[in-house]
């Protein structure tokens, strides 16, 4: 729905490849189910320099997408070569567009800014010194935001996109309930200009996608992973820096001490914030720190507000 429009889709092209096309009518799009194809025209009438594009997004994360992209090619291949009146037992050599495949992901794993796969990676071991007779390269763009800078400045909707996501999981974080997490960021967006002419036209057809597509459960598990090992490394981390200003070593073993306790309070943190403990039940579990949590949880707290 994003990129529906031709206008934003040879942006988002331009953004990925490094190319300046201008003219939205230069590009053709032929979808099969989830596919892209994209054939851009030159100024000639011959096919060097077009390109037949694949573009997915993955909100989950799969390794099997040069799979997917071998069978979805071969397909817009087929259709390409019927489409110009190509023979393959001819004895002349058909001119295909050159093949590439973009995987746009903003799924819970953290993956890198970018990375490839590949087919071959699937095959079981052949012979000895034999490369495989099929090969499929799917380069994966991680789009959660505050990645892919550069590409996000490029195209301002690809960004937005990001942003209007981030903007759900930070209500997420926040504790609301999916439908008022998603409420609050098409609010958000509306009053700041993210991805208007899509919510102010389809809002209730997005609001309907989102609550039938979001995995509330796997987003909040990930929320409350990522919390806990926040906590734990922010606690060790004080405690040592603690320990490293006593500049001695009985101080630095009692900073690694603290940090360790600072560290379980961060995980009790967690917990409380989750909504799994109460903060009653929180200080109970730190036993003999119970008074100390109580007043490091409140000092936390006055620090995020």
């Amino acid at each position: 729905m994003t990129f529906h429009d031709k206008r934003d889709l040879l942006s988002l092209y331009n953004a990925v490849n490094g190319t300046d096309y201008q003219d939205p009518e230069d590009l053709e799009i032929n979808t099969l189910e989830n596919v892209i194809y994209l054939k851009m025209k030159n100024d000639l009438s011959f096919l060097v320099g077009a390109s037949m594009n694949l573009y997915e997004h993955q909100s989950t994360w799969n390794p099997n997408m040069p799979l997917r992209g071998l069978l979805y090619f071969a397909e817009l291949y087929e259709r390409y070569i019927n489409s110009k009146g190509y023979r393959l037992s001819g004895n002349t050599c058909i001119p295909l567009p050159f093949p590439n495949y973009i995987v746009f992901y903003n799924g819970l794993e953290r993956e890198a800014e970018r990375m490839e796969l590949r087919l071959s990676e699937a095959f079981e071991s052949g012979r000895e010194g034999c490369e495989p007779a099929l090969e499929c390269r799917a380069l994966v763009l991680n789009i959660n935001s505050g990645h892919n800078r550069e590409l996000m400045e490029k195209c301002q909707r690809l960004q937005e996109y990001a942003e209007f996501i981030g903007e759900i999981r930070r209500n997420l974080q926040r504790g609301m309930e999916l439908e008022k997490a998603l409420g609050q960021a098409i609010d958000h967006c509306l009053a700041h200009g993210i991805l208007t002419d899509i919510l102010r036209r389809s809002q209730a057809e997005v609001r309907r996608m989102l609550l039938e597509e979001y995995d509330e459960e796997a987003e909040r598990e990930y929320l409350r992973k990522e919390a806990i090992e926040e906590g734990l490394e922010r606690g060790i981390e004080q405690g040592i820096e603690q320990g490293m200003k006593l500049g001695i070593e009985q101080g630095i073993e009692q900073g690694i001490e603290q940090g360790m306790i600072l560290g379980s309070f961060g995980i009790l943190a967690s917990l409380v914030d989750d909504g799994t403990l109460s903060v009653e039940q929180a200080a109970k579990r730190a036993e003999d720190k119970q008074e100390e949590f109580l007043t490091w949880y409140q000092e936390q707290k006055k620090e995020k507000k």
